[in-house]
């Protein structure tokens, strides 16, 4: 599930394959959301500190957790599919908790969060309203609340390509307000469990992701609610940037 935090410098990131080098090599064409590729150093720090497991360099399970984060990278921050590169985008599909799959266009749409947190439940019941919010609104509401970002990584590996099964964890400090509620500094987590079908250049073709989202909002939903509604649920555009629109997206 994509969250994690970034500022705008640019520079080579370990963890995050293509990102440099899209960068560097396609930096008249390729279609940033803010215009210009992201920095994850400060989440990178919050992984580093946070991690339950270092993975051998090369290990499937180092590849796998790489991947993942590149895949969120390129879901939150480009804008055009083509120029997506770690899936194949003429059979990808995400699964979530059983529901209908996605394709990649319609996550691109609606953004990864309201993708990812779409609940079959009556509206008065959810936690998070995803027919009510946009690609801006849930990214900032989210960016509000895990002002260091919101780390990920494999905890293990059950099967290798080409159908790959994991379990994962997402984890960030709640240290900003969310949708009223006030900031605990506690860490807020949870684990899931992922089925990824890969093709033989290792590009997502589909991907199936089972968790509880009562273990993330749980935690968000902890902090006392604040008299005045948070700034993360204004609307608009993330940190003041221009979003820049693919001209071959006609959403």
């Amino acid at each position: 599930m994509a969250g994690e935090k970034e500022t705008t410098k640019v520079a080579i990131d370990k963890y995050r394959r293509f990102l440099h080098e899209d960068h560097v090599a396609a930096a008249e064409t390729m279609e940033w959301r803010h215009g210009i590729p992201p920095n994850y150093d400060s989440v990178n720090n919050v992984f580093e500190q946070g991690r339950t497991k270092v993975w051998p360099e090369g290990s499937l399970e180092e590849t796998l957790q790489n991947s993942m984060k590149t895949w969120e990278m390129e879901l939150k921050y480009k804008t055009c599919i083509k120029d997506f590169r770690t899936i194949n985008p003429e059979k990808f599909k995400v699964f979530v908790n059983g529901r209908e799959g996605l394709s990649a266009e319609e996550i691109l749409k609606v953004g990864g969060y309201n993708a990812l947190l779409k609940s079959s439940m009556p509206n008065e019941f959810k936690y998070h309203k995803e027919d009510q919010e946009t690609f801006e609104s849930s990214h900032t509401a989210f960016r509000s609340a895990f002002p260091r970002g919101f780390a990920w990584e494999v905890i293990n590996v059950y099967t290798g390509p080409p159908v790959v099964t994991y379990k994962f964890r997402h984890w960030g400090f709640f240290e900003g307000p969310f949708k009223g509620h006030a900031p605990t500094g506690e860490i807020v987590q949870f684990y899931g469990i992922g089925i990824m079908k890969v093709d033989k250049y290792l590009r997502i073709e589909e991907l199936e992701l089972y968790y509880d989202p009562a273990e993330l909002f749980g935690g968000l939903l902890k902090g006392p609610k604040n008299s005045q509604s948070n700034t993360e649920h204004q609307g608009g555009q993330d940190d003041n940037t221009t979003t820049q629109h693919c001209p071959f997206n006609h959403n």
